[in-house]
């Protein structure tokens, strides 16, 4: 009996603990909600204060300022091209690098686990150099491409330690059965590589869609701008429109956000099923 009043108390604590934590992460979020219902002298003269009235006209100016459907698209067709690009590759070669037993096959996945070590900062000129002679720079499609050349190293890495857990006999009994290599993939491996698959979709939307540095190394014309980009038109050199630049945030991590609440369980199972068991 005492035991039980014991956890009891330790459960509470726990969860009081918890809660104060989960609080203090999300503080900004619920600041930077608050805030965006406000002028900008109510923010300047209390930004812990409610509204004296919630300003709605505030998401509206941002929708104009930002020309948020436009950079809305631009972020989309960015991060449809990496992804689809990321994980067509990187399945297709963690697998032929899992069940190629070569010096060659084990020389190329050293590589690109290698490149994942690799600090953006030490590549950024020559890359923004390689773009601008292939005619990549300031294009959404060709930023695109660029990101599935980041992202394939890390995305090889966890698609090769999952390949690893699928049973080989069943490639070798649709290869009796004469099915092709690329059947094989499609129709086999492909569908047992859904729950990593979707851990590389989570990993890297929230990468692409949150990236700032490289879009603006990359995208000259503000037509070409992702959400980010067009969030930080929104700072001037004298003053800034805050109301609208904390909306305009807002509006910028909706999409993720109702993603990541959608996915969000097949993280740590793909990284786990991923890296760990491989």
């Amino acid at each position: 009996m005492i035991s039980t009043k014991k956890e009891r108390v330790l459960q509470i604590i726990l969860i009081v603990i918890l809660s104060i934590m989960a609080l203090y992460c999300l503080s900004p979020i619920l600041l930077a909600v608050l805030n965006s219902f406000k002028s900008q002298g109510e923010i300047f003269t209390n930004i812990l204060a409610l509204p004296e009235k919630f300003k709605f006209q505030n998401y509206v100016t941002t929708f104009k300022k930002m020309h948020y459907f436009r950079s809305f698209i631009n972020s989309i067709i960015i991060v449809a091209i990496g992804m689809a690009g990321i994980v067509i590759f990187s399945a297709m070669a963690g697998w032929i690098l899992c069940r190629t037993k070569t010096r060659l096959s084990k020389l190329f996945y050293s590589l690109f686990v290698f490149s994942m070590l690799i600090p953006f900062n030490s590549i950024m000129i020559p890359l923004y150099r390689i773009a601008g002679f292939l005619h990549l720079s300031n294009s959404t499609v060709g930023l695109g491409l660029i990101y599935i050349g980041l992202g394939v190293g890390m995305a090889i890495f966890i698609y090769y330690g999952f390949t690893k857990t699928i049973p080989i006999e069943i490639e070798e009994s649709a290869y009796i059965d004469g099915c092709s290599t690329l059947g094989i993939f499609i129709h086999i491996v492909m569908p047992l590589l859904g729950p990593v698959t979707a851990t590389i979709c989570i990993i890297n939307i929230l990468w692409m869609w949150n990236d700032f540095l490289l879009p603006i190394i990359m995208l000259r014309s503000s037509k070409n701008y992702t959400l980010l980009l067009s969030t930080n038109m929104l700072f001037g050199q004298y003053s800034s429109d805050w109301p609208a630049i904390l909306s305009a945030l807002i509006l910028t991590v909706i999409p993720v956000i109702v993603l990541y609440a959608f996915l969000q369980k097949n993280i740590l199972k793909g990284v786990i099923d991923g890296a760990v068991k491989g």
